[in-house]
């Protein structure tokens, strides 16, 4: 592995750390991050037809080896405008639900531009979901649903998140984005 991929993968950790698990805007993500039960794979170059095998490769992966408990797939110089990975996001999840996959993998996205529908660009409320470079999350559902059937109100998930980041607001949230990167 390079130094670029392993500075790419230590940016991502540290964003998991420190974001995800650190603001609390995922329940399940702290146990396989401790546990080092995340996959963690660069695609680069990325064109579609790479990351849509990459996909699949991921999917086999996830059933041939029940120790990951999770993929990232990080795509850092790929897809840097929004509307093409959403594009992209949505041809990979349609591959899963063709290939057999609907109801055993979902694909969490996170995007340093990630914006949501209802959010002008500025909202820090996005940063729940921008994270250091273009990813897609392979994440087995019974996981999702077994820990969420010991959380309560698993529906307020996203907007407690959503809240936060609007607390914390627009510059502390990107600040701790680019504190990811630069590895502080």
């Amino acid at each position: 592995m390079s130094h670029t991929h392993n500075q790419w993968i230590a940016q991502t950790r540290t964003w998991i750390r420190e974001v995800v698990i650190g603001l609390q805007f995922c329940p399940f993500a702290a146990q396989p991050f401790q546990q080092d039960r995340i996959r963690y794979m660069i695609l680069e170059p990325s064109p579609l037809q790479t990351v849509l095998e990459a996909v699949i490769r991921e999917a086999y992966h996830l059933d041939r080896e029940p120790e990951t408990e999770t993929t990232l797939l990080i795509l850092p110089n790929a897809y840097a405008d929004f509307m093409d990975y959403l594009d992209m996001l949505n041809l990979c999840e349609q591959l899963l639900i063709d290939q057999g996959y609907e109801g055993i993998y979902q694909i969490a996205s996170f995007h340093p531009q990630y914006q949501f529908a209802d959010t002008q660009p500025d909202d820090a409320a996005n940063y729940t979901n921008r994270s250091p470079h273009a990813m897609l999350h392979l994440i087995r559902e019974e996981s999702i649903t077994r820990v969420l059937e010991h959380y309560p109100d698993p529906e307020l998930i996203p907007e407690r998140n959503r809240t936060l980041a609007r607390q914390k607001g627009l510059v502390a949230m990107m600040a701790l984005r680019q504190a990811c990167l630069s590895g502080q």
